[in-house]
């Protein structure tokens, strides 16, 4: 149930008696906050085809309609023909829409659209780190809600599990691991050794990397083995992971079942003269002419780099899961890379390549710069929710100095991992982000713990009414603050399909801070439990959809809603 999109369905058909259908469908919008109505016509192009004043043309015509439906009023303010929703009309139906769909208010039915999200992608020669964090937070946020709006989703992770980065990590532990065995988690095991071969790495033992590399191409027995029980360590360590920040994966692909598969995609391209090669032997795709440059495909001794493996994978997800669209969840520093490889793509004559799409996103820096793993110079993605649980256990202890441990434990996890995704999640996917734990703690302002405290209160509020669900009259929540909350809880289901249209998940992150802020400023504002026999009901009612819709909105951003903070 989509009441503003209702709302607006009225208002094409009142405005319809004075304007054609198409001019009310494509001129209604959202108006300036300071004219105060929910939806408005501007007279500007109507008054360059009347050749008459905008103004005089919107005092002419809302003179003229006559409200329905959920249209309560119309006026006209300037230029603009105003319409305002009949609150006291549409508040016991959205009400009771938003009690009677739960979890699936603002959720349209599946569509038939199969969409890929792949997203995280780690390297399996080091463990993640908070720039892989923001990664999952995004792919998690942008596949609910894609399938909230409707899509079908497949959540896909490919493991970067070959390459010469791979070796550095392999070749270290042969030459002073010592056939150790993991005493510390696997992935962190696996990268002290990634970070070793960085410390001491020559020219000599660059080129023992690649012939390492070359002979894993070439399924060397010893090789092989080495290079699958670092891979099984690594891999451990990520679903460990993954389980704890509440990462979940539909497919998982390996790059190493697909580094050999590109070949009669790369025959294909040099019979057509896409790809050439060089002096040296290397393939590459000429793009000069794309403004693209050259990319190369393979490496002069026959190795394959990362997108020979895309070269071959790509194709078969549309095949095997008959996709509409492929998104990649990658940082910007890969600009470059999928505009090329989209491009090629296309010059190949892929009729799904204008399907092709890169959610590119910022990165995130440390307060001291960027972090660098090769370094060392990285807050692993384990330390950092061990440090948010912390924080958020010492916050617990202030409010509850009785809680269990078991309780403290699984609360402080939820409130951490709030605080977390949500300020990786509450800026706009291109934009860079300094982290900052202790800010992002906070129970006040713009943060998830803020959010998850105003659902907890909600939900307190509901225990001590310790009544079923009763009738109400719906039309004595009149007050400003409670039509602020109304609207806004009638506005989730639009904000669902704007966010998932341009994945965009500070979209969602900034109408929960808002749901939040309407809530707790209708709650200090106007008594629920104490207010009168008639309006009581009403306000309960009230309460409980927006329990309902926050639980909703932190859901999609892939947030727990604990009942106690």
């Amino acid at each position: 149930m989509d009441l503003m999109q209702d709302f607006r369905r009225d208002v094409v058909r009142i405005l319809s008696r004075q304007v054609s259908r198409k001019l009310a469908e494509e001129g209604i919008e959202k108006p300036p906050e300071n004219i105060g109505s929910d939806l408005a016509y501007p007279c500007f192009s109507l008054a360059k085809h009347r050749k008459k004043n905008p103004a005089e043309i919107a005092r002419e015509i809302s003179g003229k309609l006559k409200p329905s439906g959920l249209v309560g009023k119309v006026n006209f303010y300037g230029p603009y023909i105003n319409f305002y929703v009949d609150w006291k009309r549409a508040a016991g139906t959205l009400l009771k829409a938003i009690s009677r769909d739960g979890d699936g208010y603002g959720h349209a039915k599946p569509a038939g659209r199969n969409v890929m999200i792949e997203y995280s992608a780690p390297n399996t020669n080091k463990p993640m780190h908070l720039g892989h964090l923001r990664n999952c937070a995004m792919g998690l946020a942008v596949s609910n809600m894609l399938e909230a709006a409707g899509s079908r989703v497949v959540r896909a992770n490919l493991y970067s599990d070959r390459g010469a980065h791979i070796c550095k990590s392999m070749l270290a532990y042969k030459l002073w691991g010592r056939g150790r065995k993991p005493d510390v988690k696997q992935d962190h095991f696996v990268g002290r050794f990634y970070v070793l071969f960085e410390k001491k790495k020559t020219e000599s033992l660059e080129k023992d990397v690649q012939e390492m590399l070359r002979k894993w191409e070439a399924g060397d027995r010893e090789t092989r083995a080495l290079w699958k029980k670092l891979n099984g360590w690594a891999i451990k360590g990520f679903k460990e992971t993954y389980k704890r920040f509440g990462s979940d994966f539909d497919e998982e692909f390996r790059e190493s079942d697909f580094w050999d598969k590109s070949g009669p995609l790369i025959e294909r391209g040099l019979k057509n003269g896409l790809f050439r090669k060089d002096k040296e032997g290397s393939v590459f795709a000429d793009l000069e002419k794309h403004g693209l440059g050259r990319k190369v495909i393979t490496r002069s001794d026959g190795t394959s780099i990362y997108i020979t493996n895309d070269l071959a994978l790509t194709p078969r997800k549309f095949s095997m899961f008959r996709l509409k669209s492929s998104i990649w969840v990658v940082g910007s520093e890969q600009d470059t890379y999928f505009r090329q490889l989209f491009s090629i793509f296309e010059l190949l004559g892929f009729s799904w390549a204008g399907s092709c799409r890169h959610l590119s996103y910022g990165l995130v820096f440390l307060p001291e710069g960027k972090m660098k793993s090769r370094e060392g110079k990285v807050v692993d993605a384990d330390d950092m929710m061990d440090r948010m649980q912390a924080l958020a256990g010492k916050e617990i202890r202030k409010r509850d100095v009785s809680i269990g441990r078991k309780e403290l434990e699984k609360r402080s996890l939820q409130i951490g991992l709030a605080a977390l995704k949500y300020f990786l999640l509450k800026m706009d996917v291109v934009k860079d982000i300094h982290f900052n734990p202790e800010e992002s703690m906070s129970f006040e302002g713009d943060t998830g713990p803020y959010i998850q405290y105003s659902y907890a209160r909600a939900m307190s509020i509901l225990r001590k009414a310790r009544g079923r669900a009763v009738a109400f009259d719906s039309t004595v929540l009149g007050r400003e603050k409670e039509v602020a909350l109304l609207k806004q809880l009638a506005d989730f289901p639009g904000t669902v399909q704007r966010a998932a249209k341009d994945m965009r998940p500070h979209y969602m992150a900034g109408y929960a801070l808002d749901l939040a802020t309407k809530f707790n400023e209708f709650y200090q504002a106007i008594p629920v439990l104490r207010a009168d026999r008639k309006a009581r009901p009403a306000r309960l009612a009230l309460v409980s959809a927006t329990a309902a819709v926050l639980k909703n909105a932190l859901g999609l951003l892939g947030i727990d809603a604990p009942d106690r903070m």
